[in-house]
């Protein structure tokens, strides 16, 4: 059992994760987080009568969290309630055709084959081969790894396994391999969306993001509850287990003695001292010097230009009519390549932008009547420290996303208590991060290993979130506390 006093900076899923394992080891714990509730993105906003999830909507990578439950002495089954989803995602285009993508890959093959012919079948699922075996090749060696370098990423694949390294595609495009798999430009839309899961695009993403396909296909879980759920439930094991939590607490300044950590500065002057301390914010509100001059060393700032996507989001409750909506579905005009360069290379939303949306009340099969909770997301660029979108704008965009729904054939009612946020409302949230949602873009072969590790360049504080390894998305971020906190236990035994 070690012993010690940690202060954990934000309760999203990284810090909630670092929490509960760091006090199962015996550490006396608390947790600063500046919001009313845990979950961090994961958040939840009230739209009228109605109570929206408002960020990830998706839960993959179980097992992540199943080792997390059994290593503090629980079950994750006690404390959430998961449905397999049989109906992955449902797609529609603009210039017409609808696809759904199933957790069975015969099924889903069978649909590609109704929709654009066998030689795009068979593209799927050699894609499908082939996006598990780089699974299985990063699995150990990148994702569960503390942060590898290039070579140390080949030390533990291993010599004799240079060929399942090689066929990871690492100096290759997402788009560019896509391309290798299917004739139909629709799916290699819909396959290079996997892209924008950690915030990029499928022109400059690796196409190591692949991997993403079996990911989806090892188990998409739909959450009783809404995804709040799952930080409510890792709070409450931590809770459990000692952590003390402390709310709409704002950490105004992180504390060194002697150029190492010693402990922070609330907003209302309150200090508390510490042994080590986990930070889950976004490495940019270190790096800027956000939280103190002593911190900027820490760890480097993220450049405007590397920055990955922003949103637009509006969380509704209201009527849809026309298009039949699951869980999960996605809309797109046609030309996609415009859309990035809009964000990246211009600095702006596209005329015609893809739109997701998650139709919360709709689990398998499932069809509410009457009114029904929606999540709309559209990409932005993430510029909301030094641009605003006024409220002109804001109107703009939305008759933009609802136009492009309506020529797919779905109608949404107008509602007034919708509840819409822009990059520069994330940057609020997310203090330093322009409203980056995913940290840094995963740009090219070497993004992945630019993102820092746990260690910070502080010694006694730690990183954990999604802009640091393994990287964005709910169970990367909870695998990046986990790594806190077990090179923290591994540095206080010392």
């Amino acid at each position: 059992m070690a012993a010690g006093k940690v202060i954990v900076v934000g309760a999203g899923i990284g810090g909630l994760s670092a929490a509960l394992d760091l006090a199962c080891a015996g550490c006396d714990v608390t947790v600063l987080e500046r919001a009313a509730a845990p979950g961090g993105k994961m958040r939840r906003v009230q739209a009228g009568s109605a109570s929206i999830d408002a960020g990830p909507t998706v839960f993959t990578m179980r097992w992540i969290f199943e080792q997390m439950f059994t290593d503090a002495g629980e079950t994750l089954e006690d404390h959430l309630n998961l449905t397999g989803a049989e109906l992955l995602a449902r797609h529609a285009w603009r210039s017409g055709g609808k696809l759904d993508l199933f957790a069975d890959i015969e099924r889903s093959a069978d649909a590609i084959r109704l929709f654009a012919g066998a030689e795009d079948a068979q593209g799927y699922l050699d894609f499908c081969a082939r996006s598990k075996d780089i699974f299985r090749t990063l699995k150990h060696s990148f994702i569960a790894a503390q942060r590898p370098s290039p070579a140390g990423l080949v030390g533990r694949v291993g010599l004799t396994n240079l060929a399942a390294m090689w066929r990871t595609a690492p100096f290759s495009t997402l788009w560019r391999e896509l391309g290798r798999h299917f004739r139909d430009p629709r799916l290699r839309q819909l396959f290079g969306r996997y892209a924008t899961y950690v915030g990029s695009s499928p022109w400059l993403a690796p196409a190591t993001l692949m991997l993403v396909a079996h990911v989806e296909q090892d188990g998409v879980w739909l959450v009783d509850g809404g995804m709040h759920a799952v930080a409510n439930a890792v709070k409450s094991v931590a809770e459990a287990k000692g952590t003390d939590f402390r709310f709409n607490s704002h950490v105004d300044e992180i504390l060194c003695v002697a150029g190492k950590v010693s402990g922070i500065r609330l907003a209302g002057g309150e200090q508390l001292a510490c042994d080590a301390m986990v930070f889950n914010g976004d490495v940019s509100a270190l790096g800027t010097g956000l939280l103190g001059k002593g911190m900027s060393g820490a760890a480097p700032p993220t450049s405007t230009r590397d920055r990955s996507l922003s949103a637009t989001t509006w969380c509704e409750h209201t009527v849809t009519g026309g298009f039949d909506l699951d869980y999960h579905n996605v809309f797109f005009a046609e030309d996609y390549a415009r859309e990035f360069e809009a964000v990246f290379d211009h600095r702006t939303v596209t005329e015609t932008p893809t739109v997701y949306i998650c139709a919360q009340d709709r689990m398998n099969g499932i069809r509410p009547e009457g009114p029904e909770r929606l999540l709309l997301l559209i990409n932005a660029p993430a510029d909301g420290d030094t641009k605003e979108f006024s409220a002109q704008q804001m109107t703009d965009l939305k008759g933009r996303t609802h136009g492009l729904l309506r020529d797919c054939g779905l109608h949404i009612a107008n509602t007034d208590d919708g509840v819409a946020t822009n990059p520069s409302d994330f940057n609020q949230l997310f203090p330093a991060t322009g409203g980056s949602l995913y940290g840094r873009a995963s740009h090219g072969m070497m993004a992945s290993f630019e993102r820092p590790g746990a260690v910070s360049r502080v010694p006694g504080l730690y990183l954990a979130g999604g802009s640091v390894h393994p990287g964005p998305g709910v169970p990367m971020a909870a695998m990046s506390g986990r790594l806190a906190a077990s090179r923290l236990l591994q540095d206080l035994s010392r």
